[in-house]
């Protein structure tokens, strides 16, 4: 009876489909659609770091720079029903890279769901959100106006498809410069970058970017550097896309020096998480 009854309930199950959704710039997304068009459940694909790995060093928390950064995402009301572990079958045949990396809430559903198909914990984060109605203008250019005695600022922002080139002995970067919705700031000292951050912008009229380091190049450290074009960032990405009301980043929860620079800058705690990796074959 037991079997008789699954399969009974199996066939009063409505049917999903895991549906490919547009892809924003360097992304995937998938959708688990139940009929009538309501969205069970979402996932999506993103590069831990916006450009490759091989134009940059990655920015903290520091995980591999090839690795693909997972969401995933089922409603409640839908839960239990495999939704999830279909969604994650398609990112997996998608994904290219060694590994998927997912943020997860300590103790939740998500959790739960990691441990349940092998992934593995690596660390933890502290998610903070800087909002720019918080933030003073003025304030913000007195930071950016600071002297900075042999480093140049340089901006680029564009698509992640076309990502900027440093051109050693010129001190900048250079690419296409067309839209998109990356926002990179760098500090170059003597031809090489010495510091920079990146945003990404979520599509319109999404209000929320998301923030990669800052990161200092050895050698460079000490200056303050990171603060500095971290703030230059802030101003130019409103100025680059002013449908952005807000700021959110991550550091890993033993990097107290980038942790201080958020907090200098205006970031507010948004939450903590742990950090799992599940090794793709």
């Amino acid at each position: 009876m037991p079997v008789v009854a699954a399969i009974v309930s199996s066939m009063k199950e409505p049917l999903i489909d895991i549906v490919a959704a547009p892809d924003p710039p360097g992304a995937a997304r998938w959708r688990a659609v139940a009929p009538g068009g309501v969205v069970a459940g979402v996932a999506g694909l993103w590069p831990v770091l916006p450009f490759g790995h091989d134009l940059l060093p990655p920015p903290a928390p520091a995980v591999r720079p090839d690795a693909a950064e997972l969401s995933l995402h089922v409603e409640p009301a839908w839960r239990r029903r495999g939704i999830g572990s279909r969604l994650l079958e398609a990112v997996r045949a998608r994904a290219t890279g060694p590994c998927l990396v997912a943020d997860v809430a300590v103790d939740s559903a998500g959790e739960a769901f990691c441990l349940r198909h092998g992934f593995r914990r690596t660390g933890s984060r502290r998610h903070g959100l800087l909002v720019y109605s918080e933030v003073h203008p003025a304030w913000l250019g007195e930071l950016i106006d600071a002297g900075h005695p042999g480093y140049l600022l340089t901006h680029w922002s564009g698509g992640l498809a076309g990502p900027p080139r440093l051109l050693h002995g010129s001190a900048g970067l250079r690419g296409p410069g067309l839209s998109g919705n990356a926002v990179l700031t760098a500090a170059g000292a003597g031809g090489d970058v010495a510091a920079y951050a990146v945003a990404v912008a979520d599509e319109f009229p999404l209000p929320r970017a998301r923030q990669y380091g800052p990161t200092v190049l050895p050698g460079h450290r000490g200056r303050r550097l990171g603060r500095w074009v971290n703030a230059a960032l802030i101003q130019r990405l409103r100025e680059v896309h002013p449908h952005v009301d807000e700021i959110e980043t991550a550091a890993a929860e033993d990097d107290t020096h980038l942790l201080a620079v958020h907090e200098h800058l205006g970031f507010q705690p948004l939450r903590r998480t742990q950090v799992y990796e599940l090794a793709l074959p």
